[in-house]
């Protein structure tokens, strides 16, 4: 009989409001985001690691807002009718017309009473803006942060990532993971994946031994 074919279960990503775990870590940035007129001059930036949660809040967001979602790097409007979300701000550093968009946008929206939403990794200060007036008004920015994981936190990121892949692991393999991985979540969305490759790869069900392996990897 010829050998049955493996193929990866499709990544279906949930960006629903009740799959984002409140946890400590992104407790203060919740809060703040949860009212919109409490932001000083009507706008926000949201930071944190890569994987920390933050399109997914950006999204919820959106949601409860009916805020449009752009992105920093490609077309910003001038002008917009509703609030705005700018996903990946920092990629307007650098880039001629796309900070002197976000600039009118931003005014436009000031001007109109309209909360803006920006989302990036690092804060204002970091983005080596180089049109000046919008630099000075990125910088007066309030600042919202999903701080490093907590272990609770560290937990809920690697069920989640594991459910978005449609993974079974074993009961007790995430307490092992959180216990000896690095304290990050581009960590744990690395070690899902490799986790997923390799049960994929040998026809293996995802247990600690299997996970023991990708972490002794790592560490050579």
């Amino acid at each position: 009989m010829a050998e049955q074919l493996a193929f990866p279960q499709p990544l279906r990503t949930s960006y629903a409001a009740h799959d984002f775990y409140e946890g400590e870590a992104s407790a203060v940035a919740r809060a703040m985001l949860a009212d919109p007129a409490t932001w000083p001059l009507g706008k926000l930036v949201l930071t944190g690691e890569a994987g920390a949660g933050k399109t997914h809040l950006a999204r919820i967001h959106a949601s409860r807002t009916g805020a449009a979602q752009l992105h920093g790097a490609r077309d910003l409007p001038d002008r917009a009718e509703t609030p705005v979300i700018v996903d990946d701000a920092e990629a307007v550093a650098g880039r001629r017309e796309a900070e002197e968009a976000l600039f009118h946008l931003h005014n436009n929206l000031a001007a109109a009473g309209l909360p803006l939403l920006l989302v990036a990794r690092t804060p204002p200060s970091a983005w080596n803006i180089t049109l000046p007036d919008l630099k000075s008004r990125m910088e007066a920015t309030a600042i919202a942060r999903i701080e490093a994981p907590d272990d609770a936190t560290l937990t809920a990121i690697l069920a989640k990532l594991m459910v978005d892949r449609q993974l079974n692991p074993a009961p007790n393999l995430l307490g092992y993971l959180t216990r000896r991985m690095g304290r990050s979540y581009a960590e744990a969305g690395r070690i899902v994946a490799r986790l997923d490759t390799l049960s994929l790869a040998e026809k293996r069900e995802i247990t600690t031994a299997l996970a023991a392996r990708v972490l002794d990897a790592d560490a050579e």
